[in-house]
């Protein structure tokens, strides 16, 4: 297995970053056009990964979505932070910090209009790291 760890910068509002350059630079490097699996990792306990579709308003409705299901009020016992933010620490709930997809030769095999990315609702944390890891058959 090879991993690599590689830096997110997300800013100051909740943000869902596509990863598909990091992620297609890593097999170039790693896969060399071989057949395997792909994992993504977030490790952080305010963000995950999602495969959709990105673009046409997706990424937007996503983080409504988010927004709608753990609203940011005073309801939340982890208190600490920017208001609300307890409900980023329930993420995890709805939106898991890792995914496995198929590598077939060296390349994703992802539907036409799928793509892999990080979700980060949390305001107070504006730089992630993403651990890609390859494990080739």
């Amino acid at each position: 297995m090879v991993s690599r760890e590689v830096a997110i910068e997300t800013g100051s509002l909740p943000a869902v970053v596509d990863l598909t350059e990091p992620i297609r630079t890593f097999l170039e490097e790693t896969a060399a056009g071989s057949d395997g699996l792909l994992n993504v990792f977030a490790p952080h306990a305010t963000a995950g990964v999602v495969v959709m579709e990105l673009g046409s308003g997706s990424d937007a409705d996503l983080l409504d979505a988010l927004d709608g299901l753990l609203p940011r009020d005073e309801r939340w016992r982890h208190a600490h932070g920017s208001p609300g933010h307890g409900a980023d620490h329930v993420l995890p709930l709805l939106v898991a910090p890792s995914l496995s997809v198929p590598v077939v030769a060296g390349r994703t095999a992802l539907g036409t209009w799928q793509s892999i990315a990080l979700v980060d609702p949390n305001r107070d944390n504006g730089r992630r790291r993403v651990r890609l890891s390859f494990l080739g058959g």
